[in-house]
């Protein structure tokens, strides 16, 4: 699974050039479950993104016409046939339904190439965008979680609790969808 490409985007692994486009989208995590892939200088990136070479379930969303990043999609496996999966997009890019166009692909790779039962992702509550994307990919909501997890602190250096949706999509669905 080295490469696939969409009407406007090719979802590929991360190459060095990479480094650059992806400090933008991680300088300034907009979701807090990303607090700790905050990168802050070109050197972080780098290593960031080798790191992210090596992985065949990391991928980089390019604009097919520049081959620039915009984007990551991302997938973890559960054995037997589980995948959790996520995304982040630079903002500048967003509203455009590339995240739609990216997650639709990667979707049809993990139930077709990969074999995946079902694919789930975690959604801050907060995250309207990120649940909105969900459920145009046919994902339903399958619980809610309160006060779930802390990815980061409040002022007075308590652990700020998020509640956490759950959504998720099995085979025989998107292959209805």
């Amino acid at each position: 699974m080295a490469r696939f490409e969409t009407a406007r985007l090719v979802l590929r692994p991360f190459e060095s050039k990479d480094a650059t486009g992806l400090l933008e989208i991680l300088s300034h995590p907009r979701a807090t479950c990303f607090a700790d892939d905050r990168l802050d200088t070109i050197e972080e990136a780098a290593a960031d993104v080798e790191r992210r070479s090596a992985n065949m379930l990391e991928f980089a969303v390019c604009l097919k016409e520049q081959d620039a990043i915009i984007g990551v999609m991302f997938a973890a496996k559960e054995e037997p046939d589980n995948y959790s999966v996520g995304w982040q997009l630079n903002a500048r890019y967003e509203g455009m339904g590339y995240a739609y166009e990216a997650a639709t692909a990667f979707f049809d790779v993990l139930f077709v190439q990969m074999g995946a039962r079902r694919v789930y992702a975690y959604v801050d509550n907060n995250n309207i965008r990120s649940q909105k994307l969900c459920e145009r990919l046919c994902m339903r909501k399958e619980g809610l979680f309160m006060e779930y997890i802390s990815f980061v602190n409040n002022a007075d250096g308590t652990p700020r609790y998020e509640n956490t949706c759950i959504y998720a999509v099995l085979k025989k669905e998107w292959d209805a969808a």
